[in-house]
């Protein structure tokens, strides 16, 4: 069973390459935080504040991200195959080489200035 920091304030702490797998963080405070390489296989972000976070080279599969923020969040290199990216905001997200699906991406609330995964910038 995986951490349980449902509706936690987190802002800017650092959890880089922490074991956050299954983890229930949902609607919890992540802004600005440094999770890069961090472990989030299957971790619950449901509506989280991921505004600013990075999360960078992270694993992300399988996660539930929908509802979240994630508007100027650093996702380059992330493993994000099979996340939930339902309603996720990702304006100004930076998705550079972050390996996702098209289908994935089609599910976000908003991709407005984000950088896709092939480095083009969306509309």
């Amino acid at each position: 069973m995986g951490v349980y920091l449902h509706d936690a304030d987190l802002r800017g702490i650092n959890l880089s390459e922490a074991k956050l797998r299954a983890a229930n963080l949902s609607r919890a405070h992540l802004g600005g935080a440094n999770l890069r390489g961090a472990d989030l296989h299957r971790a619950n972000l449901r509506d989280a504040d991921l505004r600013s976070i990075n999360l960078s080279e992270a694993e992300l599969s399988a996660a539930n991200l929908s509802g979240a923020d994630l508007q100027v969040a650093h996702l380059s290199g992330a493993h994000l195959v099979g996340a939930n990216l339902s309603q996720a905001n990702l304006s100004w997200a930076d998705l550079n080489g972050a390996i996702v699906t098209a289908e994935q991406l089609a599910q976000a609330r908003s991709l407005e200035g984000a950088t896709m995964p092939d480095g083009t910038k969306h509309d």
